[in-house]
């Protein structure tokens, strides 16, 4: 069974890094993973790829020793389960805006005792060779990063409640549907409400997530990083 390195460097307190492909590109997630990026977030949600896709990039982020995490187009219970059993280590939620909102993706997303994810063993689980069944899914359980997008402002005046579960572990605030549905007044007033936000959320004892862009200028990156 796979460690999840990226989960494990964020509880050493380290920051990480990774790339973004945008659609079925197995040799550009490779090169990721050579340059030592920690993670490769594979993009379903505005991206072309499909489960099969997905699947044989997964491989390429194994054999290259970068965690496989994708952002997937939605959070409904067969979505999570379908995308994690292609063998994901984490998968990055859109528009999650509540706590019970947060809480159902990340039951879903985990077996019991922590979730109500469906059973079905394969490559996620190393096909059940050389584990047991309660074995592998007690693993995966604690291996799986659950990324919640904070990404609207109802998730913002809901944060508190987001914070409160458990089973989610990185909230990543994305600031262009952010800044769309505050009725986007330009980069400066979404950088605002951001920097506000961020505090918040490592208050209340979550990892955060940025995008590279988010602002565009390396300077402004790296002061979220310090947040």
């Amino acid at each position: 069974m796979r460690t999840n390195t990226t989960k494990a460097k964020l509880h050493e307190g380290k920051v990480v890094f990774g790339g973004i492909v945008t659609r079925y590109a197995p040799d550009t997630v490779e090169i990721l993973g050579a340059l030592g990026y920690d993670f490769v977030m594979i993009d379903c949600e505005h991206g072309p790829a499909d489960l099969d896709q997905v699947e044989h990039m997964v491989r390429a982020a194994e054999s290259f020793g970068i965690t496989p995490i994708a952002r997937i187009p939605d959070h409904s219970e067969q979505t999570i389960l379908r995308f994690l059993d292609r063998g994901l280590q984490g998968i990055i939620v859109p528009h999650v805006n509540t706590g019970e909102q947060a809480a159902a993706v990340a039951r879903a997303a985990r077996y019991y005792p922590d979730g109500y994810r469906g059973v079905a063993i394969g490559r996620a689980h190393d096909y059940g060779i050389g584990v047991s069944r309660n074995e592998a899914t007690a693993w995966i359980n604690s291996q799986v990063l659950v990324i919640p997008m904070v990404e609207d402002i109802e998730a913002v005046n809901n944060l508190d409640d987001i914070l409160q579960v458990a089973g989610a572990d990185v909230l990543h605030v994305a600031p262009s549907d952010l800044g769309q549905s505050l009725g986007n007044p330009g980069a400066a007033e979404v950088r605002r409400v951001m920097s506000e936000v961020i505090p918040r959320i490592r208050a209340g004892g979550k990892f955060v997530g940025v995008g590279g862009n988010s602002p565009a200028d390396p300077a402004g990156v790296a002061e979220f990083i310090r947040q």
